[in-house]
């Protein structure tokens, strides 16, 4: 009989190849892990290539959970579980194990050729990777699976397919988990393949019975449920938070909402999820190229819908110039980039913040753009609202920052109340009034929006830059001069419509950490744990970032240093130079394809005092 012990917090790893499926089997183990009431947040980590070949660290695909009985902020540095597949899976993962972790290994497939594909010199891994006084569960996951599924009538491709439950079934004996979340996840999933329902439970069980029959853990665990805010949460990610952001956005303007992309690494989630929502009236269309569909939502905001396209970095790239005609043409669009790892195709599936400075810059003249970001998968709601808000009553393009890690990482959202979320009144022209194309009201500087069928409201449109009231095609250098100034101040004038920079901490003291999108949690709690060793540090985390709020200037000037944490080589603190060029900005930069750790910025604060 196990030991049962409490633990407040606990990370665990669940590896292989990416055809052994550990995103499904993570998924399925933070989801019973959300509805026995722990804070939750997790981390899928996909291979960089489609199809790496089988058994090599290349192909390895990972999913991370880290709960608690306390509410939490990232999906921890290091894990207390792995559960690895293959020996890549082993290597892949070694660096991350805390002192006393456990390993829950597959012993049938440590072969020697499986070995020799992870790149291991010698046959015995474990040594290797100076791992051997760790807590090492050998089991034969593949053997016990062929063995439960023998009388199945699957073939073996199929069998060895269900063997992710297996080890799935051992990690829920560990942690003293029910099994019916999951066999209820098994009868909706395959309600029309009754044989797959009953292959998954029999392996699940199997697994769960393996580790009880065979006191295959001296310990078992239990996490208390969390002491959450009331109300009604789910289990969210950023991708999904994203397009149901722009679903509410579109309710509370009355805009038909439209979506014009095409799929790529790590935005897809977004286009997909916009493309289930028939039902709420969301039109989304897959297009043939990043070009082309964000063509299309330019058409369908001339049209008068809320306009959205999404795309990770090198698709931003190729949507410039239509971003600049949206500028030009003072229509509302909103551009998401959920960030990568590049320059070109870079690291497709790894995180990274560095399309910052094309977010601010990358078009051709003078063209101004909103420009936010989100730092949570949950605030991807949030943001996601405002920028189509902004956007809308403010008559020009919002571009949407999120990354990689944000967009599939999943937390726990509470599901909010949308009567605490404003109207959305764009400056929509009426039949009969006096119209003239770019006459701009006084208070945000927009033009007023001109749905096409509209009796009295034809007006010229297009590229070339207008006449200042008018609109017609002007090339008078004074009138160019003045729609310049206007464009930059009508952006200029949204830092009025936005909320001032909050301070996490005191609001002046030896050391501001600044950073921006994604990185919030890891930052978050790298600075709570040096406000609780006495130090006089706090934290400037910045959604707004063109225009910058107001009291941002003011924030600054209280601090003897400034370090600035982001996961590029400093663009960010290149920017807020720009700004604010009396200040000396210090930079922590990582470009790893891999979020922050508490760890290496706690560090960093440290050094920097």
């Amino acid at each position: 009989m196990a030991n049962f012990t409490e633990r407040n917090d606990i990370v665990i790893r669940f590896s292989g190849d990416s055809g052994d499926g550990m995103q499904l089997t993570g998924t399925l183990f933070s989801d019973t892990t959300a509805l026995l009431g722990n804070s939750v947040s997790t981390f899928p980590d996909y291979p960089a290539e489609i199809r790496a070949p089988q058994g090599t660290v290349a192909g390895v695909s990972g999913f991370q959970v880290h709960f608690s009985s306390s509410p939490i902020h990232t999906p921890g540095d290091y894990y207390d579980v792995l559960v690895a597949m293959n020996p890549a899976a082993l290597k892949a993962n070694a660096r991350w194990a805390k002192r006393d972790a456990t390993l829950i290994l597959d012993s049938n497939a440590f072969d020697q050729d499986q070995l020799a594909k992870a790149g291991f010199c010698t046959n015995d891994p474990l040594v290797e990777l100076k791992m051997e006084n760790y807590n090492i569960i050998w089991a034969p996951l593949t053997s016990l699976t062929k063995e439960a599924l023998k009388d199945s009538g699957l073939d073996l491709k199929s069998v060895l397919r269900c063997k992710n439950m297996l080890a799935l079934g051992m990690c829920y004996y560990l942690f003293n988990y029910p099994l019916d979340h999951t066999e209820e996840y098994f009868k909706k999933k395959f309600a029309k393949k009754p044989q797959l329902v009953a292959c998954n439970t029999t392996v699940l069980r199997a697994g769960y019975n393996f580790a009880a029959n065979t006191h295959s853990f001296a310990n078992t665990y239990k996490v208390a449920p969390s002491q959450l805010e009331k109300g009604k949460y789910r289990i969210i990610n950023g991708n999904i938070a994203t397009a149901w952001g722009f679903i509410a956005a579109a309710e509370k303007s009355g805009r038909p909402l439209f979506c014009g992309s095409y799929p790529i690494t790590p935005a897809t989630g977004i286009l997909e999820e916009l493309a289930l929502r028939k039902d709420l009236g969301v039109k989304s269309l897959q297009c043939e190229d990043e070009i082309a569909g964000i063509c299309t939502s330019i058409g369908a905001a001339f049209a008068g819908s809320l306009a959205v396209t999404t795309t990770s970095g090198p698709g931003l790239s190729l949507k410039s110039e239509t971003i600049g005609l949206a500028v030009m043409t003072e229509l509302p669009l909103v551009i998401v980039d959920v960030q990568r790892g590049g320059p070109s195709t870079g690291l497709p599936t790894k995180t990274e913040q560095s399309d910052l400075m094309q977010a601010l810059y990358g078009r051709n003249g003078e063209c101004p753009t909103i420009v936010m970001a989100a730092s949570t998968p949950s605030s991807c709601f949030h943001y996601a609202f405002w920028a189509a808000k902004l956007s809308l009553e403010h008559m020009t393009p919002a571009i949407l920052l999120t990354d990689g890690f944000i967009a599939n990482g999943s937390i726990p959202w509470k599901i909010p109340d949308m009567d605490s979320y404003p109207e959305i009144n764009p400056p929509i022209a009426k039949e009969g009034e006096n119209y003239l194309p770019y006459r701009r009201d006084e208070r945000r500087l927009a033009r007023c929006w001109a749905i096409p069928g509209a009796k009295g409201l034809e007006h010229r449109i297009g590229g070339l830059e207008k006449d200042a009231i008018k609109g017609n095609v002007s090339h008078d250098p004074l009138n160019h001069q003045k729609m310049t100034e206007l464009r930059a101040a009508k952006v200029a004038k949204v830092v009025d419509f936005i909320p001032a920079q909050e301070i996490i901490g005191d609001k002046e003291g030896d050391l501001l950490v600044v950073g921006w999108g994604g990185t919030y949690g890891h930052l978050l709690v790298a600075v709570k744990k040096m406000q609780k060793e006495s130090k006089k540090v706090s934290m400037a985390h910045f959604n707004y970032i063109n225009p910058l709020p107001k009291n941002t200037k003011d924030i600054l000037g209280k601090f003897k240093k400034i370090l600035v944490c982001e996961l590029n080589m400093g663009q960010f603190a290149s920017y807020l130079r720009m700004q604010f060029p009396q200040h000396d900005f210090l930079q922590y930069n990582k470009v790893q394809g891999l979020p922050f750790t508490v760890e290496e910025l706690k560090i960093k604060m440290e050094s920097v005092l």
